[in-house]
C-alpha cells in the first residue's frame, strides 16, 4: 500500500507533463512525422540574497530616562517587550506588529493632550521619534515579507512543476495575498487593527506549498511543449507533400487534436497564473520600491508584461502555435 501511495504521488507532479507529451505525439502522428526531441525547461532563478532583498532600518536609541519621560504615551512596557529575550529573536512578522503598534501609539500620543504636558526636549523628542517610525514603518512592512521564511519558500527551486487537478490550500494563499494587501495599505490607519494571530495564520497558508515556484515551473515546462509542438508544424508546412501525409483534413485535426486535456490544462494554468502573478504584483505595489535586485528579479520571473517572463512567454508561444495551425488549415484547404 506504502508503495501505491508514493507511486499516486508521483505521478500527480508529472500529469501536467504527461498531457503535454501525449499532445505532442498525437500531432506527430496526425502529421506523419517522427515525435519532438523533449528537453527540459530551464529551471527558475534564484530569489535574491537575503542582503540584497531588505531594506536597511536603522536601531532607535533612547536612554530609559528619555523613554520615562514619555511614559504618558504608553509606550514604555511596548519597548521593554521589544528589548527582552524574546523581542530579539521575534520573526519578522512580529517585528512589524511591534512597529506598527509603537508608531500607533506615538502617533496617537503627538495628536492628543500629553504634547502640552511635556517639556520642550521631550515634546521634540516625541516629534522626532513619531517621524523616525513614520519614516521606518514602511521599511518594516517591506523586510517583514521578504525577511519572512513563508515568502521565500514561496519562489524555491527545489520545488515541481504545479499538477493538473491539484488545489490543495489555493484559495487559501489567494486570501493570505488579500489580507497582506490590505494590511499595507491600512497600516497608517489607526482605525484598522490586525491581529498577530490572523497574521500569522495567513503565513502559514503561504508556508503549506510553495504556489509562485510550482506555477513558474509548469508556466516554463508547457512553453517549452509547446514550442517543440510547433516545430512539428513548422516542419509540415515547409514539406511539398504535407497535405497528403495528414492523417485526416486539416479542419478535423485542429479541432480533434486541441480539444484535449492538454489544452484544457493550458488554459486552467494560463488563468491561474495570470490570477495569482496580479495578485503579488498588486500586494507588491502597494509596498515601498523594490531593491534593484527584487525589481529585477520581479521583472524577469513574475512580469504580466515582459516577454521574457514565463507567463508572457507561454501566452506567445500559444499565440504561435495556433498561428501555424490557422497556417496549415489554409495551405491543406
Amino acid at each position: 500500500m506504502l508503495i501505491l501511495l508514493l507511486l499516486g504521488g508521483c505521478g500527480g507532479e508529472d500529469e501536467g507533463a504527461a498531457r503535454l507529451a501525449k499532445y505532442q505525439q498525437a500531432l506527430a502522428r496526425a502529421l506523419g512525422q517522427p515525435e519532438p526531441e523533449r528537453n527540459p525547461p530551464e529551471n527558475i532563478g534564484a530569489f535574491p540574497d537575503r542582503n540584497e532583498r531588505l531594506r536597511e532600518v536603522a536601531e532607535t536609541r533612547e536612554s530609559l530616562l528619555n523613554v520615562y519621560a514619555l511614559r504618558e504615551c504608553r509606550i514604555t512596557s511596548l519597548i521593554a517587550a521589544r528589548n527582552n529575550q524574546l523581542g530579539r529573536v521575534a520573526p519578522p512578522s512580529q517585528r512589524w506588529i511591534y512597529e506598527l503598534e509603537l508608531w500607533r501609539r506615538l502617533h496617537a500620543c503627538w495628536h492628543g493632550d500629553i504634547p502640552g504636558t511635556l517639556a520642550e526636549p521631550d515634546r521634540e523628542r516625541l516629534e522626532q521619534l513619531l517621524r523616525t517610525k513614520t519614516e521606518q514603518l514602511p521599511k518594516v512592512s517591506w523586510n517583514s515579507l521578504f525577511d519572512s521564511d513563508e515568502w521565500v519558500r514561496h519562489f524555491s527551486r527545489a520545488s515541481s512543476p504545479l499538477a493538473p487537478g491539484d488545489s490543495r490550500g489555493i484559495e487559501a494563499q489567494f486570501d493570505a495575498l488579500a489580507w497582506l494587501h490590505q494590511a499595507t495599505l491600512n497600516q497608517f490607519n489607526p482605525d484598522w487593527h490586525p491581529e498577530s494571530a490572523t497574521l500569522e495564520g495567513h503565513l502559514k497558508s503561504l508556508q503549506r506549498r510553495p504556489l509562485t515556484a510550482e506555477l513558474l515551473r509548469a508556466l516554463l515546462l508547457a512553453e517549452q511543449r509547446l514550442v517543440e509542438a510547433t516545430e512539428l508544424l513548422t516542419s509540415s508546412l515547409a514539406r511539398n507533400d504535407t497535405c497528403q501525409a495528414l492523417a485526416a483534413s486539416p479542419q478535423e485535426l485542429h479541432r480533434r487534436l486541441t480539444d484535449t486535456p492538454a489544452h484544457e490544462w493550458l488554459d486552467q494554468l494560463e488563468t491561474l497564473s495570470t490570477r495569482w502573478l496580479a495578485a503579488i504584483d498588486q500586494l507588491l505595489a502597494s509596498h515601498i520600491t523594490p531593491p534593484d535586485a527584487v525589481a529585477e528579479y520581479l521583472q524577469r520571473w513574475l512580469s504580466l508584461e515582459n516577454p521574457e517572463a514565463p507567463l508572457p512567454a507561454l501566452r506567445q508561444a500559444r499565440r504561435e502555435h495556433r498561428q501555424h495551425w490557422h497556417a496549415l488549415v489554409e495551405q491543406c484547404s
